[in-house]
């Protein structure tokens, strides 16, 4: 027995489980409710944040134009009207200097040098979020930024099946450099950075700096863990989240 938000009590059990089961569901629901509570708190706290520092310069990113061709595309343009929130994610491609998972089986993109070629854990990523881009557009703009020139980046998104994801290149600008999506010795990493329009200004609001964070032993760092399904689907199984895989380009 336990109360629903109405303050009633409720009885949910499932065929044959043994009451030690449900006494430690219930104990664990409690967990839950906890965590659900943490989780809100700690997105009323990310909502209250200060004004963040005001974008140094209006980037410009390769993108595609109308035509289909390519076309210079500033970061103001990102905005469109009525969304003043921009969620940016800086794909590694190039992926990571020592990361030797396989690369593509084929297209174009399996004709680069595997240390040219795209990460598989943010094409994993991105594959999720091509799915959740046209329900996000209602609310906001989001775009995919890589050190990649753009006819790499939109073959990659063509082989993929990539229909909703807005693929740029930031081959000639310093936003990967400036916003953490790359080292100082040029080396990709996968940030999430997200920029609010406040009139004529635009401010940076919130990055996955939990990235960079330590982390206790035998976790990863989880930094955009909540928007991701994959790894959140494991940690409903009695296995877990695993420790020991990798996602790949392809099974």
């Amino acid at each position: 027995m336990r109360a629903n938000t109405s303050g009633e009590t409720v009885n949910l059990t499932f065929p044959g489980e043994s009451a030690e089961y449900r006494a430690a569901r219930d104990r664990l629901l409690q967990q839950e409710i906890e965590l659900r509570r943490a989780m809100e708190a700690v997105a009323a706290a990310r909502r209250a944040l200060p004004p963040g520092g005001a974008v140094p310069e209006d980037y410009i990113f390769q993108g595609t134009g109308q035509d289909g061709g390519p076309t210079d595309v500033r970061l103001s343009e990102l905005f469109a009207p009525g969304r003043d929130s921009l969620v940016i994610y800086s794909f590694m491609f190039p992926r990571d200097a020592g990361d030797r998972r396989p690369g593509p089986h084929g297209g174009q993109t399996g004709l680069l040098k595997l240390e040219e070629g795209p990460c598989p854990s943010c094409t994993a990523l991105l594959d999720q979020l091509d799915g959740a881009a046209e329900h996000a557009g209602q609310r906001l703009n989001l775009a995919i930024v890589a050190k990649s020139p753009l006819e790499r980046l939109l073959a990659f998104a063509e082989e993929r099946g990539w229909r909703r994801l807005r693929m740029l290149s930031s081959t000639g600008n310093a936003y990967n450099r400036n916003y953490h999506g790359e080292t100082a010795d040029g080396a990709q990493r996968p940030m999430l950075n997200v920029f609010h329009r406040d009139g004529d200004t635009i401010r940076h609001f919130w990055a996955s700096e939990l990235f960079d964070a330590p982390t206790d032993p035998g976790q990863d760092p989880r930094h955009v863990g909540t928007i991701e399904p994959l790894f959140n689907l494991f940690d409903f199984t009695r296995t877990g989240r695993p420790g020991d895989w990798e996602e790949q380009l392809a099974y």
